[in-house]
Parts: structure tokens; sequence; C-alpha cells
């Protein structure tokens, strides 16, 4: 089978010819239909954050169709539309026995640890595949597995309540779903802050109120609309350390500012000044868990979670194309969410 791979940091994917992946007795052979390109990919090629083993197949945004099940497998069956939690686990450590299995002592990250879905074919756990409802097509299925489920996981983090307002720094493809989920959470005012003019624009269509970082001060303009209180939740989903420190300063009293963006930048706080006098705090939040999953994949069925517009273009299975996708994101393009179709 073809498949985009890491061979260096630094260094353009490469295509390459493997063996077609074995299938365990508890695993699926999924035929890939769609795969994500995020934003983290784009790190991990820049050895921003380390990829291992090398050569590597990038990917963790997968949804397909399941060619193979193992003989143990009952729950699915070749045919069936599916989308990849992209964390395997071993479900027996501290972390996966209490729920928090991101940080599974054993586990794999599609894409990052394990060869991911830049290819025609994957081979994963069972347990690791969820039905994909008939009204979601792969694209969107595939983004949800990274883009969706990572902020719904952030928002659950920023124990947002009904009524509480939200500022989402970064409205690329996690943004546009933490929009719409906060208003899911029940968020009252949801203002979307980037610089691109087409992304703010979309924002608004889905409810939220657009901040043009390159017209106005973010922090000042929240603090303005909100009658200078501050946002309740602040969403940082760039990593960048201005757009992390405007985060933080836009809180109000008792506000959370929840960090997602994977960044090897120095954030510096003045704690006295911006925590302890507003009892504020700073969360870190990272991937987010299976049991989510289904809860995102039913906003999706029902059509509370659009993502037709998030989608921005298409490439085929070709490391040239797949690579200028991931340059236009490294320069933080206009574009949206890129989709690999195999």
């Amino acid at each position: 089978m073809k498949a985009i791979r890491l061979v260096q940091p630094h260094q353009r994917l490469e295509l390459q010819e493997l063996p077609l992946p074995t299938v365990g007795a508890r695993d699926v052979l999924v035929r890939i239909q769609a795969a994500g390109i995020c934003h983290s990919d784009v790190h991990y090629r820049a050895g921003i954050s380390p990829v291992h083993p090398l050569p590597l197949t990038l990917g963790h945004e997968i949804a397909g169709v399941v060619e193979q099940a193992g003989a143990e497998v009952s729950q699915l069956k070749a045919g069936d539309r599916v989308c990849l939690h992209y964390m395997v686990t071993c479900g027996d450590c501290t972390f996966c026995t209490r729920g928090s299995e991101q940080f599974c002592t054993a586990g794999q990250m599609l894409g990052k640890t394990r060869d991911g879905g830049y290819a025609e074919f994957i081979a994963v756990p069972a347990r690791n595949a969820f039905r994909l409802p008939e009204n979601v097509s792969f694209e969107h299925g595939a983004i949800m597995m990274c883009s969706s489920a990572t902020s719904y996981h952030a928002l659950r983090k920023s124990r947002l309540q009904p009524g509480e307002s939200v500022a989402v720094f970064g409205i690329g493809g996690l943004g546009m779903s933490a929009l719409q989920m906060a208003r899911a959470f029940g968020a009252l005012d949801v203002y979307a802050v980037d610089i691109q003019p087409n992304k703010l624009r979309l924002a608004r269509t889905f409810g939220a109120v657009p901040i043009d970082a390159r017209q106005v001060d973010p922090v000042a303009e929240l603090k303005r609309v909100t009658g200078g209180r501050g946002v309740d939740v602040a969403l940082e989903l760039i990593g960048l350390q201005a757009t992390m420190q405007q985060a933080f300063e836009s809180l109000a009293v008792f506000g959370r500012a929840v960090v997602v963006g994977v960044t090897d930048q120095i954030l510096q706080i003045a704690p006295y000044r911006s925590m302890v006098c507003k009892e504020t705090e700073l969360i870190g939040s990272s991937d987010h868990l299976a049991h989510e999953l289904p809860a995102v994949l039913e906003l999706a069925g029902r059509g509370l979670l659009q993502l037709g517009e998030v989608i921005t273009d298409a490439v085929p299975l070709d490391a040239g194309a797949v690579n200028l996708a991931m340059d236009r994101l490294e320069r933080y393009g206009e574009g949206i969410r890129t989709i690999i179709t195999p």
C-alpha cells in the first residue's frame, strides 16, 4: 500500500510503498477514505513535537470503511463506516482505569508514535473504531476525531456553565468546532478572535462575535464588549506566546483560560495581578478521551456541529500536495482544514 511518511524532522514528507498492516484477533483493518491534515502534523514535521519511531506515517484524523475484522471482533464487520480514536492505550494502567487514557503509560498515538492515516489502509484495535452516523461524511468524521473532539475536551476542562461567555483564540479546525460546541454547552456569548477575514466571516455565521486581532487589541476589545469584566472562559488553540498571553489577560474574575495549542513558546504571567487578584485559572488540555467521542458524533448526527465550511481543500495521497498543504498551515494561511482522500 502507499503511505506518506515523515523520514526526518525538518524534511519534506515522502511517499513510500509498505506492506498491508497485520490484523490481530481484536483489530480491524480500515480502508481509509479521508485523513485530515492537522496543525499538529506541521509541528511534527518541523521537529517542535518529537515523532518516533522514524520513518512514520503521519495522520491522526481518520475515517474509512472496515475492510477486515479480527477473529475476536464482534461489534464491527466488513463494510462498516467508522472513524478512529487516535489514542491506542493499554486499558489497565492507573491513567486508563481512572478515565484519563491520554496519559496511558504504554499509550501510542496514531500518526505520532504509531503509523497513522496518510495511507491507504490502517490497522487499529477494534475499540478504537467508532461507527460513523450515516448522515455524516467520511471527511467530517475524520476531522471530528481531532478538531472537534479536542475542542470538546477543552470545553469540558473549562467547566463552562450555561450563561457564561467564551472567547476562542484561533479559528481554524479546532476553533470552528469550539464555537459551535460552546453554544451546545450553553454559552450565552461566544467571541471569535483571529486575523483572517474569511475565518471571522464564517465564525459570524455560527453566531459568534468576530474580533479581528489585526485591527484591535483583542484583550481591550473583549473587555469593552463585556462591559469591562472580561470573559468567563478563553480557549487558546494556536500556541503562540501572544495569543496565550491575550487569552489569559482577557479573563473575568473567576475566569478560566484553557491552553490547547502545541507550542515550544514560553508564557509569562504576573501571578498576583493576573491570578491571585481575580482567582483566575490557567488550565492545560491534552487530546481527548474515547468516552467523549459518542457525544461529539451525536452532535454532528443531529446537525448541531456543522463542518461543511470547515473543509477548505482536498488533496490526493500525493507527497507533493500534502507538503504544500502543510506549508500553508505553517504560514497560518486562510484555509481551515485540508483533507487527504486516498
